[in-house]
């Protein structure tokens, strides 16, 4: 493991640089410690799992091979299009709602072994529960979004990789929740992978609301460590790159911008999307902790390294001047913003020190980044793992709101506010 290396001035006492060290140790260790928990516990479990595994891999193999016949080979950029015109992940009617995006569905609960992994799988509906008791969202105002479907998958996943998720093994190597291997796959499919797909089609739809209405936020999502054809990192789907390719088709869209501000690099839409002039990529992530990928670095058109122990001022510091230098280089039709809150000060994984009003500030200068130019932005929640990150995204939309950031009219005449 190595970590990034600390320069002492003068003026920088010795006790700060053995406290960035524990940070860059303590953040990563939380991680190993759950992927190791997960190898041994795979291991002492392998012969109740054999044969579940084996049953998966011939379903696998089979259709891998049924699928790679040359006979029913089609253009591959055809048939994608064909898959999002036909798909109804634009349909539900929300003229007459806030574009804020939820559904009941999206958080995890069951029997407690979402607990084993540090992210809180029911922080989306706590903060709709924030602010819908202090009066800045109705629930009827609330758009409920549909499932993406296997054939809204394809877009972007390999058939492959989706057969591998009909396996509860590599969904625990996905999630990082050991246990879920033990589970039957109907199970994992019904409590796990549903509430993921859920939020899926509230990221696709996302985009159709914002730029319809300047601005939408799905309230789960974000799920960047996923790519095409593989997950990690408790990402299942790749929601962002299936937004954008259904806004390229759906939309008539050209040019998508991807402001990543979670505290860990966004290497699955950055694999997706490595060598597509029509995404500029704008990456600010701590280059200490997971993913480590170097392939994905080298498909960032804008990357900024914000070191393990980085502070409010100097984080905000540097994402002004990445605003500005990404302002000057690419025009988009649509910006798509992964917001995460793992840039907490406290957070178990991410490694910074950023306060909650430092992610307030944040959220805000992204959002007056995208109205100062007209551009329709869509933003997703993604990774967090305290408990009181569900009430710092609450806060921060409320300040949105407060700020004229965010707003809707409705067919009554009535201007909402949330």
């Amino acid at each position: 493991m190595t970590f990034p290396l600390l320069t002492l001035s003068p003026q920088q006492p010795f006790w700060k640089f053995r406290t960035h060290r524990v940070i860059a140790n303590t953040t990563e260790s939380t991680r190993n410690l759950c992927k190791s928990t997960l190898y041994l516990f795979l291991a002492l479990a392998t012969p109740f799992i054999a044969y579940r595994c084996f049953n998966s891999s011939t379903m696998f193999w089979s259709s891998s091979s049924s699928s790679s016949q040359p006979a029913t080979k089609i253009d591959a950029e055809s048939l994608r299009r064909q898959r999002i015109n036909s798909s109804k992940l634009y349909q539900p009617d929300a003229s007459s709602k806030v574009p804020v995006i939820y559904s009941s569905y999206y958080d995890i609960s069951f029997l407690g072994i979402e607990k084993l992994h540090p992210f809180d799988s029911s922080k989306w509906g706590r903060i709709c529960r924030f602010l819908m008791s202090e009066g800045y969202l109705e629930k009827n105002s609330i758009v409920d979004p549909l499932e993406a479907s296997t054939e809204d998958l394809l877009v972007v996943h390999t058939e492959a990789y989706l057969n591998s998720l009909k396996n509860s093994v590599n969904v625990a190597r996905i999630t990082e929740v050991p246990p879920v291997a033990m589970l039957p796959n109907w199970l994992v499919q019904m409590k796990v992978l549903y509430p993921f797909r859920r939020q899926v089609g509230g990221t696709v739809l996302a985009a159709k609301l914002a730029k319809d209405q300047g601005w939408a936020i799905n309230v789960g999502g974000g799920f960047h460590h996923c790519s095409g054809d593989r997950g990690g990192g408790f990402c299942a789907y790749a929601d962002i790159s299936l937004c954008i390719h259904f806004a390229f088709v759906r939309l008539n869209i050209s040019r998508v911008m991807i402001i990543d501000l979670d505290a860990h690099q966004g290497n699955g839409h950055e694999r997706d999307f490595g060598n597509d002039e029509r995404v500029y990529i704008l990456d600010m992530y701590n280059p200490g902790i997971y993913p480590f990928d170097m392939t994905a670095r080298n498909y960032i058109n804008q990357k900024v390294e914000v070191m393990t122990g980085t502070t409010t001022d100097e984080y905000l510091k540097q994402l002004d001047k990445a605003l500005a230098v990404a302002g000057s280089n690419f025009a988009p039709e649509l910006i798509v913003y992964n917001a995460g809150t793992d840039i907490l000060d406290g957070d178990p994984l991410g490694g910074l020190k950023v306060s909650p009003d430092g992610v307030i500030q944040r959220d805000e200068k992204v959002f007056r980044f995208a109205r100062e130019r007209n551009i329709p932005i869509v933003m997703v929640t993604s990774g967090g793992y305290m408990k009181t990150s569900a009430r710092v995204i609450a806060n921060s939309i409320i300040n949105l709101s407060k700020k004229g950031l965010i707003e809707t009219n409705v067919h009554s005449g009535r201007k909402i506010m949330i």
